[in-house]
């Protein structure tokens, strides 16, 4: 019966394979988290694991010809990651609680490549360089499945904004040390093409990266006066174009996808489109992380390379997965200690940091294609490796970190309402109020009498007229 199947997607036409593959992985994608969900696990989790078993290494449902022709749904699905990431940028927020994100934002970074760049060099003897661009990579930080959870768990408050604000941050200070770390790599002739340490690979992709924010935020400014259903289209229009043009340049469209947000919301403080793309995006989101679970390549895990002597790629991989952990969690605890962090906030915020995949994986193409040979193909599997198993164990280590900390009732559903303070529930309550009374109001027919009541020069009552001479 699986052989029938398999010959009836394999031997369609190209049109047919890829539909009915992709309505096989929406499918599965979701029943999967059915069972997931009774283990109370995250749904990134199930998709992840779903890859992996309709893949080439276990059931070989997903043709390799739609996975290579659908390459571009990581930057699809990242784009609409890091935009929904944005709105939470605003500027007053900032204002009070900026630097204390940005302090625990470089720790925590800086401190996973400082870890990673000890135990590959000093300890396992690798390549110099080889061992700098794996740990500039370290620094790097899924905002995916960490956006995901928070979303499922309906979590708020203090480690919420707190976190979310730290991981597209990260993006930035990752950025920023792998086109440190590829100059470095250059430089010393790691893969036999450099001649030297020049400048301008440092300031080149920096140069990149700043045009791609520049360009990111100018589009920001998308006009607010438009109909529900064209701002959408407007929105999706923009997100895709400016993908397709990072793509041309090489660049990652992630930081340009924030600034692009963050103009907008703080432009109009209108967050309705949000909410459209959080609606429209799931699908999309699915797609992108049972494709990443299809592209996992298990046989490339049992060889070794020259820069990593007689060290195999998994044992290396499972080095980069521990000290990674190690360094992210000791990373956040020493900021939020410097910064007067609540404790809930301190102890928990380093598991939330555990997830890496989009940001990582996609420097690391970047990375294997720059490099080249054996270096580049090494790299390349050990991050794919790795962030599988962080997209396995990350979102459940993000979810425990919500629990713990208070953010949302974990005694509840799935559809858990976020534990909120005293002040807060007050607010909400008054807010849910408002709406009521706006619902109601609308929903009151307009009579034609009703001007008989009212002065139409003022608001005042009845009673003018009742007493006016006659």
């Amino acid at each position: 019966m699986l052989d029938w199947f398999l010959d009836f997607i394999h031997n369609g036409s190209p049109a047919a394979v890829g539909i009915i593959t992709i309505a096989l992985m929406l499918i599965c994608g979701f029943a999967l988290t059915r069972l997931t969900r009774l283990l109370k696990l995250p749904n990134v989790t199930a998709y992840i694991i779903t890859g992996i078993l309709i893949g080439p290494y276990c059931l070989n449902l997903v043709p390799s010809a739609v996975t290579d022709n659908t390459g571009f749904l990581p930057d699809i699905a990242l784009a609409f990651i890091a935009f929904s990431t944005g709105q939470f940028f605003r500027l007053n927020a900032l204002k009070g609680n900026g630097m204390k994100v940005l302090i625990i934002t470089i720790l925590e970074a800086c401190v996973a490549s400082v870890f990673v760049f000890i135990a590959t060099y000093y300890i396992l003897r690798m390549d110099f360089a080889f061992s700098c661009v794996l740990a500039a990579l370290a620094s790097a930080t899924a905002p995916a499945s960490t956006m995901m959870t928070i979303r499922q768990t309906g979590a708020k408050g203090d480690f919420v904004n707190t976190l979310l604000q730290v991981v597209a941050l990260d993006d930035v200070v990752g950025l920023l040390a792998y086109s440190i770390a590829i100059s470095i790599a250059l430089a010393t002739s790691i893969s036999g093409t450099g001649s030297g340490f020049d400048i301008k690979n440092v300031i080149f992709p920096l140069l990149i990266n700043l045009a791609s924010i520049i360009t990111g935020a100018l589009l920001g400014v998308i006009p607010e006066k438009r109909s529900k259903d064209n701002k959408l289209i407007l929105s999706v229009a923009i997100l895709f174009g400016f993908c397709g043009i990072c793509q041309i340049l090489g660049v990652s469209p992630l930081l340009g996808c924030m600034f692009m947000s963050t103009v907008y919301i703080n432009i109009t403080n209108d967050d309705n489109l949000f909410k459209q793309l959080n609606s429209f995006s799931p699908p999309i989101l699915l797609l992108f992380f049972v494709r990443s679970g299809v592209c996992f390549d298990l046989g490339a895990l049992t060889g070794s390379h020259a820069s990593s002597g007689s060290v195999s790629l998994l044992m290396l991989g499972v080095v980069y997965f521990l000290i990674r952990i190690l360094g992210k969690y000791v990373g956040a605890f020493l900021g939020c200690f410097i910064t007067h962090k609540d404790k809930l906030v301190r102890n928990y915020l380093g598991l939330a940091l555990i997830p890496q995949a989009g940001v990582a994986i996609g420097l690391a193409e970047l990375g294997a294609r720059t490099l080249g040979g054996e270096t580049g193909s090494a790299l390349r599997t050990v991050i794919l490796a790795s962030s599988v198993l962080y997209e396995l164990i990350g979102p459940a280590s993000a979810k425990i970190s919500l629990s713990l900390s208070h953010s949302y009732d974990n005694t509840a559903t799935d559809d858990a309402k976020p534990k909120l303070n005293p002040k807060d529930e007050e607010k909400l309550m008054v807010n849910l109020l408002i709406e009521r009374i706006r619902e109601i109001q609308s929903e009151i027919p307009q009579h034609e009498l009703q001007p008989a009541f009212y002065d139409s020069q003022a608001t005042q009552p009845i009673q003018r007229h009742l007493h006016s001479p006659r």
